[in-house]
């Protein structure tokens, strides 16, 4: 259930960081891996809000300041894995940005759900 409600919350994170980046690149014209970066944040910032309210009952942290920070470390590396593989596919591969964003957020959907698993909900 808890794989189930983390891929449910992930999607509506994912939803929320995809849409940024497309407004951000084609709307507004910026550069997509800036683009790719504020929509990431944005899509963590959904992503911790979902997943403290409703998708890990257990918590390893009480401080709610300690736990934060140690989400935002995890989501740091998240962050940079997104980068890497959003450039990797884009510039040396040949993607379409868009794909390399879907190929980029398997890998860090992986790192991020044992991460806040093992590290944050225990």
């Amino acid at each position: 259930m808890q794989v189930f409600r983390y891929a449910l919350s992930g999607t509506l994170a994912y939803v929320v960081d995809y849409c940024s980046l497309v407004i951000l690149v084609e709307i507004f014209g910026i550069y997509y891996l800036t683009a790719a970066c504020i929509a990431f944040l944005l899509g963590s910032l959904t992503a911790y809000m979902l997943n403290v309210k409703w998708v890990f009952d257990r918590r390893a942290f009480r401080n709610r300041y300690y736990e934060l920070s140690i989400f935002i470390a995890i989501g740091a590396v998240g962050l940079v894995l997104n980068q890497y593989f959003i450039w990797l596919f884009t510039e040396k591969v040949g993607f379409y940005y868009l794909l390399s964003k879907l190929v980029a957020t398997m890998f860090v959907f992986v790192w991020n759900f044992i991460s806040r698993k093992y590290i944050l909900f225990r």
